[in-house]
This record gives structure tokens, sequence and C-alpha cells, in this order.
């Protein structure tokens, strides 16, 4: 009977430890994301590497350090500032794949982080990345074409290469359309999951009908 008792304590014990660390978790990401609203980024993005540090099993955490520092590469104007940032970026994205491989919004995050080179310096970098890029969107595609993140940023991609090139852009409207209309139909799975995109959706369709 003793043994029964001790077993059911360490079951409940056990029961309370996991119950505090998810509230921990989630603790710290809402805390994460509140200084991130507050354009607190670095803080924001220090805390989400924190956090994932403290939660390995957890891919969210190096997710959002990374699409700060990705985000904050496009306004770097100093090299060595930006390779740093991106170098840690890449870590992130590193880190977040072992925990959830062939994931295509981690996928995105490293066709954005090889973006920000290409917009950085397009004559030095860009048939170094741009290939990679397209490639990793047709993966991400391929995997799930109807995540609306991956079909708003592979469209948009594409579109940025239609110009370049000279041609018309208006073919993508329709992908543009079918992105919207995916964000109109997204159920959130959890407070965490990645959400962003429906602005920038709606904001691009509205530029396709001028």
């Amino acid at each position: 009977m003793k043994k029964v008792v001790l077993i059911l304590s360490l079951i409940f014990f056990g029961s309370i430890a996991t119950v505090n660390a998810q509230t921990k978790y989630e603790k710290g990401m809402e805390k994460a994301f509140s200084l991130w609203k507050e354009n607190k980024s670095t803080e924001a993005a220090n805390l989400f590497e924190r956090i994932a540090s403290a939660s390995p099993n957890e891919w969210l955490p190096s997710y959002y350090a990374a699409q700060i520092n990705i985000i904050g590469g496009f306004a770097i104007k100093d090299k060595s500032k930006l390779a740093q940032q991106l170098e840690k970026a890449q870590a992130q994205i590193d880190h977040a794949t072992s925990i959830s491989p062939n994931n295509p919004e981690i996928m995105i995050m490293q066709a954005m982080l090889y973006t920000v080179w290409v917009a950085y310096d397009g004559a030095t970098y860009g048939m170094q990345y741009a290939p990679k890029v397209s490639e990793i969107y047709a993966k991400a595609y391929a995997i799930d074409k109807d995540n609306p993140r991956v079909v708003l940023s592979k469209t948009e991609w594409d579109i940025g290469s239609a110009r370049y090139f000279g041609k018309d852009t208006a073919p993508f409207c329709k992908e543009l359309e079918r992105a919207k209309t995916l964000f109109e139909a997204e159920t959130t799975k959890d407070d965490f999951s990645p959400q962003w995109g429906k602005e920038r959706a709606a904001k691009l369709v509205e530029e396709c009908k001028n």
C-alpha cells in the first residue's frame, strides 16, 4: 500500500511540475510578445532565445528570435553588423529546424534570411542566394500549398523576381487572392503559432487591383 501511495505521489508531483513548466513557458512567450509589441525588439529576441534554451522541445521561441533578427536585418547598412545579426538568426533557424524538420514556417524564415542579403546587395548576393530562395519556397509550397504564409511569401518573391527581369506581374495576382482567402479561413492552432501576413496579403491584393 505504501508503494502504491508513493507511486501515486510521484505521478501527482510530476504532473504539477509539468504544469508549472508549461505555465512558465507560456508566461515567458507572452512576455516576449509583449516586449515585441512595445518595439523592444532586442529585448524580445533575447527573451525568446532564453525561452528556447529552457524549452528544448519547442521550436517557436527560436523561430521568433530568428524572425526578429531577420526583420531587423533589412534596416542594417553596415555589412559586418548585418553578417553578425544574420549569423545569429541562422543559428536560431538551425535550432528550430532540428526540433521541427521540414517545417514550412521555418523554411520561410530561411528564405527571408537569404532575401535580406539579396536586398542588401543584389549585384553581389543575387546570384548566390536568389536560386536558394526560389528553391526553398518551391519546397515549402510542395509540403503545404495551403499555408497562407507560404503562398504569400512565395508569390511576393515571384513578383519581385518578375519585376527584376521586366516581366508582367499580373499573373501572380490570383495567388495573392488565394493567400488572402487562406488567411481569412485560417484557424489558430494555439496562441503562439505564426499568424502574421494577413494585412500584408490584403495590401498586395489591393495593389494588384490598381
